[in-house]
């Protein structure tokens, strides 16, 4: 794990932004602002939000964002919502989001249950607790009259989990084009920094044949043969683990009947790598693997029947940028400002992977408190001593845009 890297013009820049009044304020009203913060949490993570189906609690999310007085509220045609907080023009305009959607399906109960002090409900921590601090951010800069240099853009995207595909930023992107750094609030851990992105591309393959009687039309080719020779050749792949490069079958599904040659059989594939070129690699064995296994079956009943489809529905660009790029500096300098030690995490998948493969700084920090059981029934979050993740939040979103007659904006616009 690298080391963060603080240059001394940001560490003298922090000083006088933890000494000014305005910001210890900001500060002081986060962590008296608690209790709200602890109920927002519950009151979204109660409006389920499952994949492709956040439309309920995205019209909450806008309604306080519209409540705190954000200007241009606005929902898009993917389903993000987002206003903005405009700055005096001095400075970088960035979007700061926390992304609306759950891992789980239409149905799950995520009715909260408190004990002692520890919130359970599925969806309780990822991403909701983000939601809920980011709200939290908006607040105290209202509360204290931060006068931020740049604009920011608060919001919340659609489709970060799984099949989602990043569907939410890549949609605010393709129409925004003057973003000039982009944080988003995710995962665990107050001092955790994510400034690599891991890529994936996701696959459903799909074996299709005639099918038949067991015994009557034997020697007719199988899907789920050809199925089982693709998942054989995949399972002996080998691949580097410098850069972390891997591949998995997820999910198998074919066959009718006990005495039935299968008619179609599909697996769920996820390769993913911290390099591009490694990523490609394995991309191009994969499809191979699955195009042989389509001919080694009907060659094997001197048949041509059998097809696969092949449909690719996954696609995370991986990409990365140096430990002391000034964007992973100023949340560094933020995280040692709450007296905490900045922890360079590992290259990981968020939302944040889209705008840093297009070259604009990104990073993805941590939340509050303690975290378990993500993308189970059994999730659970313990808010204690929450507000450092935001004060953290807090002082990394106004390094970057800078304050008006305090300090300049950290990072170039």
């Amino acid at each position: 794990m690298e080391k963060a890297i603080i240059s001394t013009e940001i560490k003298e820049a922090f000083n006088k932004l933890a000494e000014h009044e305005s910001v210890k304020k900001g500060l002081a009203f986060i962590e008296g602002d608690h209790g709200k913060t602890v109920r927002e949490q519950i009151a979204l993570t109660e409006i389920p939000a499952p994949p492709f189906k956040e439309e309920t609690r995205a019209a909450e999310f806008k309604r306080r964002l519209e409540e705190l007085g954000l200007q241009e509220v606005q929902s898009d045609a993917e389903g993000n919502v987002f206003g903005i907080r405009p700055g005096t023009g001095a400075g970088p305009k960035i979007f700061v989001s926390a992304h609306l959607d759950t891992v789980f399906p239409e149905g799950t109960d995520t009715t909260v249950q408190e004990k002692d002090g520890v919130l359970h409900a599925p969806g309780i921590g990822d991403d909701t607790r983000g939601l809920a601090e980011l709200l939290a951010v908006v607040r105290a800069m209202g509360e204290a009259e931060i006068p931020n240099a740049g604009d920011i853009i608060f919001g919340g995207t659609v489709g970060e989990e799984g099949a989602g595909d990043l569907r939410g930023v890549k949609a605010f992107f393709a129409e925004h084009d003057d973003i000039d750094a982009f944080v988003s609030l995710d995962g665990e851990g107050d001092n955790h920094i994510i400034y690599k992105a891991t890529g994936s591309y996701r696959y459903t393959v799909t074996y299709k044949g005639p099918g038949g009687h067991s015994f009557a039309a034997f020697g007719t080719p199988s899907a789920t043969h050809a199925l089982g020779r693709a998942i054989g050749a995949v399972a002996d792949l080998k691949t580097p683990a410098n850069p972390k490069t891997t591949f998995s079958v997820g999910e198998v599904i074919g066959g009718t009947s006990v005495n039935a040659i299968a008619q179609e059989a599909s697996m769920a594939v996820d390769l993913r790598s911290n390099d591009r070129a490694e990523l490609e690699k394995l991309d191009a064995v994969f499809v191979d693997i699955v195009k042989k296994a389509e001919t080694d079956e009907n060659a094997r009943w001197g048949d041509d029947r059998l097809i696969v489809d092949i449909k690719r529905f996954g696609n995370r660009a991986p990409a990365s940028q140096p430990a002391d790029a000034p964007i992973v500096q100023i949340a560094a300098a933020a995280v040692e400002a709450i007296g905490k030690v900045p922890e360079l995490g590992d290259p990981s998948s968020t939302d944040s992977n889209l705008p840093m493969s297009l070259g604009i700084p990104s990073i993805t920090i941590g939340l509050g408190g303690e975290f378990g059981g993500a993308h189970t029934l059994e999730e659970w979050h313990d808010p204690k001593d929450g507000h450092l993740a935001i004060q953290k939040s807090f002082l990394t979103i106004l390094g970057i845009v800078g304050v008006e007659n305090v300090i300049p904006p950290l990072l170039k616009k």
